[in-house]
């Protein structure tokens, strides 16, 4: 997984960013990390919305690489978790605070000596 100053690391944290805004794909994150790997069935069986909506919520979700489809038996495709781009995500986040906590002090410096 790229560092938080590779460029890749920009492009990932805003897939991760765009699928987290939604409501129902967070829920779909929650289930996945409660329950372990699922079918888009068993997901529409557990949250209020129907498999055709799950699909598609599980396509963005795996093209922010947040999750991974992995073929089972009777052609069911059984959709697992993955961190490494929330890793990144969590990483840029923590640069930019660091970058404000910098300039934040600054400020509070500046304005103690006036």
């Amino acid at each position: 997984m790229p560092r938080p100053d590779h460029p890749d690391a920009e492009l990932i944290a805003q897939a991760v960013f765009t699928a987290l805004a939604d409501p129902t794909r967070r829920g779909i994150l929650a289930e996945l990390a409660a329950h372990g790997p699922a079918t888009a069935t068993d997901l529409a069986d557990r949250l209020p919305i129907s498999r055709q909506a799950i699909a598609k919520h599980l396509t963005l979700l795996t093209e922010a690489g947040l999750v991974h489809a992995e073929p089972g038996e009777r052609r069911r495709i059984h959709y697992h978790l993955r961190t490494q781009p929330m890793t990144v995500a969590q990483s840029f986040l923590a640069a930019l605070a660091h970058s404000w906590d910098e300039r934040l002090n600054a400020l509070r410096d500046h304005l103690d000596q006036t």
